[in-house]
């Protein structure tokens, strides 16, 4: 089954050397372990822009965000077995953050990936198969 961890947090940080270190060692054990996929770190909102639409207008917004509460700092990609697995990770991932950038607050948010025919889950594309 296909995780992704996504880290979000009250503002752009870049990681400590140290915590940049100890998250290269976790993503090198989790890719020889043929578990983690991809995974990556996301630059300032200020290099983005979103695309939106809202009472049927397409619009493009150029960052930074005044409203965002949160920033996507980054993700990784991986394929286990159980969502108590991918918890796991997260927990390590989280606890090198609180262990190496003191002060620093987030979240990782961990979300199975959609498969079709997942028992319990309409598929919006099952017409299209056919």
């Amino acid at each position: 089954m296909r995780f992704m961890s996504i880290v979000l947090a009250k503002d752009f940080m870049l990681p400590t050397p140290e915590l940049a270190e100890a998250i290269h060692k976790i993503a090198d054990r989790e890719i020889k372990a043929g578990r983690m996929i991809d995974t990556a770190g996301l630059l300032p909102l200020a290099t983005g822009a979103r695309v939106s639409i809202k009472d049927g207008k397409l619009s493009v917004v150029d960052g930074p965000f005044v409203e965002a509460k949160e920033v996507v700092g980054g993700y990784a990609i991986f394929e286990l077995q159980t969502k108590e697995e991918a918890v796991a990770l997260a927990v390590e991932f989280m606890q090198l953050h609180k262990d190496f950038m003191p002060g620093w607050e987030g979240t990782c948010e961990v979300r199975a990936f959609y498969e079709p025919g997942a028992e319990g889950i309409c598929d919006p594309l099952a017409e299209a198969r056919v």
